[in-house]
């Protein structure tokens, strides 16, 4: 509340604030606008009711972010997914979703190798590299919202009634996206026989990215030993990044322990843990499908500017200028 009256100019006590959020006093329009400006939401935020509720939410890095992030990154979801289902409810194309996968049940690694390929097939993938993962779950049923957010969040996952959604931020760059992604939809998709299933969810992430079959064609069965340019190569083809590859390895066993160590310690000793020392993946990881119904209904003049900028939380002059 002090950091909310900074931003808006000490226009409004932090008293009158706390007696907004209590329903004991309502703000005039001046007030409503830089509440508005304040919170980056646009003004219509305050008058959309509260229909939905996150359940079976499960973040990533959960340890590091405080429960005020946690949140407020909740209540970010929450906002995107009413003006998503609202524009879908507007234009009568709702999507249902159904787990692609027969059993679920997971219990080892073998059994994260054997789904991921299930689901692969059941998405008609193949053994081609996924272009664009954030679409291809779009059009499988799943909501991805990206949140403006910082470097402590990567995603998290939660049901809304029966709809499976997936969080991500934003400014992570492409490879995190799409393995977070995937994290989440294991989260979403899997019923894991013990409760401490972070690392079986890093292996599906891995296995739907590259299949066993697939890295051990490039890689082959049994290594020594790998070199980072084989790796860089491999990465920019499948969008996954050299670290995960190397981990995705070793859970296959084509290497041992002792190289994944030596690996680590190069990488360290030659400052390359940040993936852009590594190769360049090309690819593009976006959510359009959220945009694309508001540009339709907007365009085809089913709904009007300005309702079209406030489903898309965009400035009515600005939404203009991208119709135009």
């Amino acid at each position: 509340m002090d950091g909310l009256v900074e931003k808006i100019q000490n226009i409004v006590s932090k008293a009158a604030i706390g007696k907004y959020e209590q329903g004991k006093m309502l703000p005039n329009s001046k007030i409503l606008i830089a509440l508005a400006n304040g919170l980056n939401v646009s003004i219509d935020y305050f008058f959309r009711p509260l229909n939905y509720k996150l359940t079976n939410i499960e973040f990533r890095k959960k340890s590091k972010l405080p429960q005020n992030k946690q949140e407020q990154i909740k209540e970010k979801a929450i906002d995107y997914l009413e003006r998503y289902i609202e524009i879908e409810d507007l234009l009568n194309k709702k999507t249902v979703f159904c787990n692609p996968l027969v059993n679920p049940k997971i219990s080892d690694l073998p059994d994260i190798e054997k789904v991921a390929i299930e689901l692969r097939n059941v998405w008609n993938i193949g053994d081609a590299p996924i272009v664009n993962l954030l679409d291809l779950l779009e059009d499988n049923g799943f909501k991805i919202i990206e949140v403006e957010t910082t470097n402590d969040f990567d995603g998290l996952s939660a049901w809304v009634e029966n709809i499976p959604i997936i969080v991500l931020n934003k400014n992570a760059d492409i490879l995190r996206k799409r393995f977070t992604a995937l994290h989440e939809v294991a989260h979403l998709l899997l019923q894991f026989s013990e409760t401490d299933n972070e690392k079986l969810c890093h292996s599906f992430a891995g296995a739907v990215l590259i299949p066993e079959h697939i890295i051990k064609k490039e890689l082959g069965n049994k290594r020594h030993s790998l070199a980072l340019q084989e790796l860089i190569a491999i990465k920019e083809t499948f969008g996954i990044s050299v670290q995960a590859l190397v981990m995705r390895a070793k859970s296959i066993e084509i290497v041992n322990d002792n190289f994944v160590k030596q690996f680590f310690i190069h990488i360290r000793a030659n400052h390359l843990q940040k993936e852009e020392n590594l190769g360049n993946y090309s690819g593009v990881e976006h959510a359009n499908r959220f945009n694309q119904l508001i540009y339709f209904a907007a365009t085809e003049e089913i709904i009007s500017l300005s309702k079209a900028a406030n489903l898309a939380g965009e400035d009515l002059s600005n939404f203009r200028t991208q119709i135009n």
